[in-house]
């Protein structure tokens, strides 16, 4: 059989004493594991970042397996696996398993074997692994529940590992622990709602030799916010604030280390004509070429799509195009420029492509032989770098103007989690946030790491707008290359379902479109929308325009995709 952990040891770990709020959650999650007959059978554990989250699962995981029973875990990129499976694989050596995209074929299929002959008590993967073949499963861990990453959204069938957990857990009667520093705001209320059970982590679990010079043992990163806009009337038009230059120059003298955040790839983001204002797009997508400096190339980050420089606008045939925005090769390049005696590594998903790229890099980091890491969400993600005492978000605007209902509270999210990576180790840390908006709502709320008041605001938009949790939302994309036959079937169908829905009286559903989709053309296919929003918007998608089958099954005209409970509208 191919083991794709064949060669790697781990030192063995033994179960740290808890904290009483650890020991609280962990007797509720016993209580479930006990009790497989009682309801609810999710709990969401609420902990701050560094809280010792992870704690609390292994030593559920090793309730589980006394009992005979067998556990799932799972995280929402394969870049956190390495950390998890080092993490549980030292408390339950020779007991893990892994199941994630980036094995190969022959590696998938001898786990998949072993894992359904019940050879691993405790199986580790990023979505797909929630359909490991576990037998007398008793326990599903799911890490980081909040990321959209758990939402299968390319292929069909678009499943969120979420709720086909739910669906395990009523299945075997296994428990369910949804762990999140910034819960989705659904789960959230789900268990106000008392629909999960809940636990709270509201201190940070810190090293004996931070506790000791420490003021109190929940010390969070202080955070600071600058406003840019200040920078420029003082005549900064660096892409780091003064505050921010400071910082890192101490840090940097003191020999600590430095996570710098930009949630966004390449050198620059786009390159316009200074002459006419022409913006260099993708021939296949609606998108703007985004330019590497590293190999001198433009590239669109939705197909893949990579070509030369221009000499001259392809529009008026001007030679004066203009590179805008930034991207994290720019921030490396800046800091390069800035501290050259300084070893600086990126992490971003043009630097790393695969796990074991992954775990180099975090080797390298983790070690001391980088000061520096500069990357994009992938850095942000529940990692554990004891070592980082300033973390610096070079621009907290960006993914705030997407057209997504979700998109402040994606925003808010990463924000809390990149600041969670700060004063993790034995130093006290801070973060500095750099923002065009300091007064919006999410930026506020992640500046004091404060979750309940972001979720009471964003709540408050949620019921004045209808949006989730106040409603449900069908989404319904269709594609063609032709742009014209595009636009017309989406009108087509939008006319039927208006139609149905005067014919069937269902005026609790909105019709939201047709409209281009975000973007309107990805890899030559031109993409229009409608979106379904009401308490049962599948009753009005029932009765529209479906052609019937010998079977007398409903399917949709062909071309058209269906996404139930959509994560984003991008």
């Amino acid at each position: 059989f191919r083991e794709p952990l064949e060669g790697r040891t781990y030192k063995t770990a033994f179960p740290v004493k808890l904290t009483h709020e650890q020991k609280s959650s962990l007797r509720a999650i016993v209580e479930m594991l006990d009790k497989p007959d009682i309801n609810p059978r999710a709990i969401l554990l609420y902990g701050v970042t560094g809280s010792g989250k992870t704690e609390v699962y292994l030593d559920s995981v090793q309730h589980c397996l006394e009992q005979g029973k067998k556990a799932l875990v799972l995280v929402p990129e394969i870049a956190l696996t390495p950390q998890t499976i080092e993490r549980f694989a030292s408390r339950f050596p020779g007991e893990i398993a892994v199941m994630h995209s980036g094995l190969s074929l022959g590696e998938r299929f001898d786990q998949w074997w072993k894992i359904r002959g019940g050879e691993y008590g405790v199986v580790i993967g990023s979505r797909g692994a929630v359909f490991a073949p576990q037998p007398d499963l008793g326990l599903v861990v799911i890490d980081e529940e909040h990321e959209w990453t758990y939402k299968q959204n390319e292929s069909n069938p678009k499943y969120h590992a979420r709720d086909v957990s739910m669906q395990l857990a009523g299945i075997t009667r296994a428990a369910v622990i949804l762990g999140s520093a910034s819960p989705d705001i659904e789960s959230y209320l789900r268990a106000r709602r008392e629909r999960y059970r809940f636990a709270k982590l509201t201190e940070r679990f810190l090293p004996e030799a931070r506790l000791q010079h420490s003021e109190a043992m929940g010390d969070l990163a202080s955070v600071k916010v600058v406003d840019m806009r200040e920078e420029l009337r003082k005549g900064n038009r660096d892409i780091f604030s003064d505050s921010l230059h400071s910082a890192i120059a101490e840090t940097i003298t003191r020999g600590e280390q430095i996570i710098l955040f930009l949630n966004r790839r390449g050198t620059s983001s786009f390159s316009q004509c200074r002459s006419c204002g022409h913006v260099l797009q993708c021939r296949s997508c609606d998108i703007a070429l985004t330019y590497h400096n590293v190999d001198q190339r433009l590239a669109c980050h939705y197909c893949g799509r990579r070509r030369r420089l221009f000499s001259e606008c392809p529009s008026c045939k001007s030679a004066s195009l203009g590179k805008y925005g930034i991207g994290t090769q720019a921030v490396t390049d800046r800091i390069r420029e800035l501290f050259p005696e300084v070893n600086v590594i990126r992490w971003d998903r043009d630097a790393a492509t695969n796990t074991a790229q992954y775990e180099n890099i975090l080797k390298t980091f983790r070690s001391g032989s980088s000061q520096i890491l500069v990357g994009t969400q992938l850095i942000a993600k529940g990692h554990h770098l004891p070592g980082v005492t300033l973390v610096g978000v070079v621009s907290a605007d960006t993914g705030l103007g997407i057209p997504d209902f979700r998109a402040g509270e994606r925003a808010f999210q990463v924000l809390c989690q990149v600041a969670g990576r700060a004063g993790r180790g034995e130093y006290p840390g801070r973060v500095i946030i750099q923002t065009y908006q300091p007064d919006h709502y999410a930026i506020i709320a992640a500046a004091k790491q404060d979750y309940l008041s972001f979720f009471e605001t964003e709540l408050s938009y949620r019921r004045v707008y209808a949006y989730p949790p106040y409603s449900k939302l069908i989404r319904l994309v269709y594609q063609h290359t032709n742009k014209v036959i595009a636009e017309q079937e989406a009108k087509n169908l939008s006319a039927t379902i208006l139609n149905q829905q005067s014919r069937w009286g269902l005026s609790d559903t909105d019709v939201i479109g047709p409209t281009p989709a975000f973007p309107s053309r990805v890899r030559g296919s031109y993409r229009w929308q409608i979106i379904l929003r009401g308490p049962n918007p599948r009753s009005l998608l029932d009765k529209a325009y479906f052609t019937v089958n010998n079977e007398g099954k409903g399917k949709m005209p062909r071309g058209w995709f269906i996404d139930i409970d959509p994560v984003s509208f991008n």
